[in-house]
C-alpha cells in the first residue's frame, strides 16, 4: 500500500516537472523581442551592427529550438529559457551601446563639419595667392570646380546631420575632407614653388661671400 502511495506521489511529481519543462517560454520570448525592438529603435544596426547581428542570430537560433521542441511529446524548454535570459541581457546592452556610439559619432561629425569648413575657407584664400600663368589659370579653374563639388557634399552632410543621420553625415564629411585636404596641399605646393623661384636669385650673393 505504501509503495502504491509512493509511486502515486512520484508520478504526480514527474508530471509536474514535465509540465514545467514543457511550457513554452512565451513571456521570455516576448520580453526578448521587445528588447530587440528597442535596440533596433536605438539604431543598433547602424552604430553597433556586429553586436546587433549577434543578438538577432541568437534569437533566430532560440526560436528554431523552441519550434523543434513544440513538435516533441516531451518538451524541454529549459535550455531555450537560459539562452533567452542571456539574449535579453545582450539586447539591452546593445541598445545602450548603440546610444553611446551614436552620441560619439554625432560629436565627431560635428567637429569634422567645423574642420572641413575651415579648410574650405583657407582654400579660398590660397586660391587668391596661387600662380596665375597660362597653366596655373587652367588648374585654378579645375580646383574651383572641385571645390564647388566639395561644398555641395558638405551641404548634404550638414543636412544629414540636422536630420540626426549622423553616421551617413560623418562618412560623407570624411570623403569630402580628403578631397579638400588634397586641394589644400596642391595649392600650398604651387605657392611654395613660386616663392622658392623668387628667392633663389637673392641667395646667390651670399654664397660668394
Amino acid at each position: 500500500m505504501k509503495n502504491k502511495i509512493f509511486m502515486g506521489i512520484a508520478a504526480v511529481a514527474m508530471v509536474a516537472v514535465l509540465s514545467s519543462c514543457g511550457k513554452k517560454p512565451q513571456v521570455e520570448i516576448d520580453a526578448t523581442n521587445t528588447a530587440i525592438e528597442a535596440a533596433k529603435t536605438a539604431e543598433a544596426a547602424v552604430y553597433v551592427p556586429t553586436e546587433f547581428a549577434a543578438v538577432q542570430d541568437s534569437m533566430t537560433a532560440i526560436m528554431a529550438d523552441v519550434a523543434a521542441q513544440e513538435s516533441k511529446l516531451f518538451k524541454k524548454y529549459g535550455p531555450a529559457k537560459l539562452k533567452l535570459v542571456a539574449t535579453l541581457d545582450l539586447a539591452k546592452k546593445v541598445a545602450t551601446d548603440a546610444a553611446a556610439k551614436k552620441e560619439e559619432v554625432k560629436k565627431e561629425a560635428e567637429a569634422s563639419l567645423a574642420g572641413i569648413k575651415t579648410v574650405l575657407d583657407e582654400n579660398k584664400t590660397l586660391m587668391t595667392k596661387a600662380p596665375r600663368g597660362k597653366e596655373g589659370a587652367a588648374v585654378l579653374e579645375q580646383i574651383k570646380t572641385e571645390s564647388a563639388g566639395i561644398e555641395a557634399s558638405v551641404a548634404e552632410a550638414q543636412g544629414l546631420f540636422d536630420k540626426g543621420t549622423y553616421m551617413d553625415a560623418l562618412n560623407k564629411i570624411k570623403a569630402a575632407t580628403v578631397s579638400a585636404n588634397n586641394i589644400n596641399t596642391e595649392l600650398k605646393d604651387a605657392i611654395a614653388k613660386v616663392k622658392g623661384g623668387k628667392a633663389k636669385p637673392a641667395a646667390a650673393p651670399a654664397k660668394k661671400k
